[in-house]
């Protein structure tokens, strides 16, 4: 017999511990010989990313030992860190010193294939590849600035590099080979199947790669270097993704000419021929140097992930002789990987289904366990169900609404729920039904969470994405606002309390909610931006034009700068806040939490701020994700009247 109980003070058989000692995410798996490899995500060996297989007896073993972490900090994001051949030849970019690492077969300790930085000089790696005896990455060198100031005090080159994988580089800096450059940012180098062409994906300030890239292809010579370089697509208003080589002189990428990124045959010439034209997206924003979004089938065809909201599969023939097959499972959240004898590496899951690491077969549509991300999951009555839901406002906004769910409780009747929004960081993410034991955390214990894919989220196409051009703090402001309050009028939501979480950009718009609203009674920011004119100059390269394209570019939109800052518009805000950071982020400084927290401490805001030291921008380490995730329940506890057993209060300024 259920007990009668507050919502937010159900018993719930999920602690923050248990985000954390048997959750390790599971990434990128991919096909080495007969085995499958995988980077897995290590919270208990303080956020480590290991380098994972499973062997023939069926057991999961580290192929890259502790304490090494395959980790690149090209972009900050990282992104294609490891690399392996069929021979079991490990390459991977280490965390700690950002240098290359080779691991031969049947050996434990690495040796490096880069040099170290030298005079204050140093270098990153990332989209890392193999291609016979050499390495392929994009490299970053950093050098010391005579003109930058701020939280960022070096000047940036990135190039593509080949780097030899018998170690002579690690001692001879001119041993690394610079094949391309010249651009601001690049990205997937390919070479074609003779060796005769390399293509890649190059992009400058101020776009970002969702606003416009190129897909540049260049002869290379008897070195190994490129030649003059052409460009096959892609303008500042087009981006092009994932370039691959069907043969020698064709390509398969993803485009989005249309408003939807879309699958292309390019030859060499510049003749564009879509797959198969479609208003939904079989791509998404580069974040993350090294992201696929459909792999080369052995017939010849393309597996490829199609989203509107939610993501499934489907099979598409680059010669259009065949009609798209769509591929039914039960996933709403899917990554492939490679292909083999039939058999497709994929990442994926749902709501009701454990992330995570999988071999699907394309004849019969079953799928095998590989890793998943948790190896242990609660009873099933206690995780929450996706229900998509869209709400009206100055647009349509699409959500995600996970209701309150526990089978040991029921909330006193004529009660409604207190419900927190989650809002995405990017902005430019997107929310994804997927099992995700931070929101199990909170419906077990009768707090509902709606996360919102406001204007400006990827999944509905580049037009609903650039609603929030020029408008970053208004429109995801308004349609966050518009989903809780869609939720209060349908009956589901306790308009009196309703609190708003995110990180990063959704932490920007944390604040900025609080401070232009008084909807909500509580606020939680990750490491969220609270000002602008310093974020621009102190934020690292890769997002440090961002703000042209989400505010305006500087001088010109200075003003504007000052008027949407949260930072600024303190005095309006009488709602508490808890701000979390890592005094290690170089994306979202801890500069920017400090100026908060001040504004709030000289106005009388009741307020908690709290640090963590060795974390950078999103938390690895168990016992941080175990203090925040305990911390915010305690938040929530004070703010919105409820108990919260087994959690101590927490202090507020």
């Amino acid at each position: 017999m259920p007990a009668t109980t507050p919502y937010g003070s159900w018993t719930s058989p999920i602690s923050a511990a248990d985000l954390t000692t048997n959750g390790h995410p599971v990434s990128g798996p991919r096909w080495v010989g007969d085995e499958v490899w995988w980077l897995e995500l290590r919270p208990q060996e303080d956020g480590r990313s290991a380098v994972r297989r499973r062997d023939a007896s069926g057991a999961v073993v580290d192929v890259l030992p502790a304490p090494w972490n395959a980790a690149s900090r090209v972009h900050e994001y990282g992104g294609g860190a490891w690399a392996a051949d069929d021979r079991g030849v490990l390459v991977f970019v280490e965390f700690a010193d950002q240098r290359l690492y080779v691991l031969a077969p049947g050996t434990r300790e690495p040796r490096p294939l880069t040099p170290l930085g030298t005079g204050g000089t140093h270098h990153r790696y990332g989209d890392v590849s193999l291609r016979g005896d050499e390495v392929v990455a994009v490299r970053e060198t950093h050098t010391p600035s005579a003109t930058k100031t701020g939280e960022n005090t070096t000047d940036i080159v990135r190039d593509v590099v080949a780097v030899p994988l018998d170690g002579s580089a690690a001692t001879d800096p001119a041993a690394v080979r610079s094949v391309v450059g010249g651009s601001d940012f690049l990205a997937a180098p390919r070479w074609s199947p003779d060796g005769r062409h390399l293509v890649w994906i190059a992009w400058d300030h101020p776009r970002m790669p969702w606003d416009g890239t190129e897909l540049r292809v260049a002869p290379v010579d008897d070195d190994g270097v490129a030649g003059t370089w052409r460009t096959l697509a892609g303008s500042p208003t087009e981006s092009v993704l994932q370039p691959e080589w069907l043969d020698d002189d064709t390509l398969v990428a993803i485009a989005d000419p249309t408003g939807w990124w879309n699958l292309e045959r390019i030859t060499l010439d510049g003749v564009r021929t879509p797959l198969h034209p479609d208003a939904a997206e079989y791509g998404g924003p580069l974040w993350r140097l090294g992201t696929r979004w459909y792999t080369l089938l052995p017939d010849g065809r393309l597996l490829a992930t199609r989203t509107f909201g939610s993501t499934s599969l489907v099979v598409l023939d680059p010669s259009g002789q065949r009609d798209p097959e769509p591929i039914e499972t039960p996933w709403t959240s899917i990554a492939v990987g490679g292909a083999r004898d039939g058999r497709v590496l994929v990442t994926s899951g749902a709501s009701t289904v454990g992330a995570g690491a999988r071999v699907l077969d394309l004849a019969t549509g079953a799928a095998e366990d590989v890793r998943l991300d948790a190896d242990d999951l609660p009873d099933a009555r206690y995780l929450p169900v996706a229900e998509r839901r869209e709400f009206p406002g100055e647009r349509t906004v699409h959500a995600i609404v996970y209701p309150p769910r526990n089978p040991d409780h029921v909330a006193p009747q004529g009660e409604l729920p207190p419900y927190v929004a989650v809002v995405h960081g990017g902005p430019t993410s997107q929310a994804v039904a997927a099992l995700d034991m931070r929101i199990a955390y909170w419906t077990s214990r009768g707090i509902g969470v709606v996360d919102i894919d406001y204007g400006g989220s990827t999944g509905y196409g580049r037009a609903y994405r650039e609603t929030l051009r020029g408008q970053w703090g208004v429109v995801d402001v308004e349609d966050t606002i518009a989903a809780v309050r869609g939720l209060g009028e349908a009956g589901l939501a306790d308009p009196a309390r309703l609190a708003i979480r995110g990180g990063s950009a959704g932490g920007w718009t944390v604040l900025s909610a609080l401070t232009r609203s008084d909807v909500f009674a509580a606020g939680v920011s990750y490491f969220g931006v609270a000002e602008l004119e310093r974020f621009a100059q102190d934020t690292h390269d890769f997002e440090s034009r961002y703000l042209d394209g989400l505010i305006g570019p500087m001088p010109e939109a200075a003003a504007l700068y000052r008027e949407r800052a949260p930072l600024h518009a303190v005095d309006q805000l009488r709602t508490p806040v808890l701000l979390l950071q890592g005094l290690d982020d170089r994306v979202v400084p801890p500069s920017q939490a400090e100026l908060f927290r001040d504004a709030m401490r000289e106005r009388g805001i009741p307020h908690a701020y709290v640090t963590y030291a060795g974390e950078g921008h999103g938390f690895r380490k168990a016992a941080t994700i175990i203090d925040a995730t305990e911390k915010e329940l305690a938040f929530y506890g004070q703010i919105l009247g409820f108990a919260t057993p087994g959690v101590p209060a927490l202090p507020l300024d």
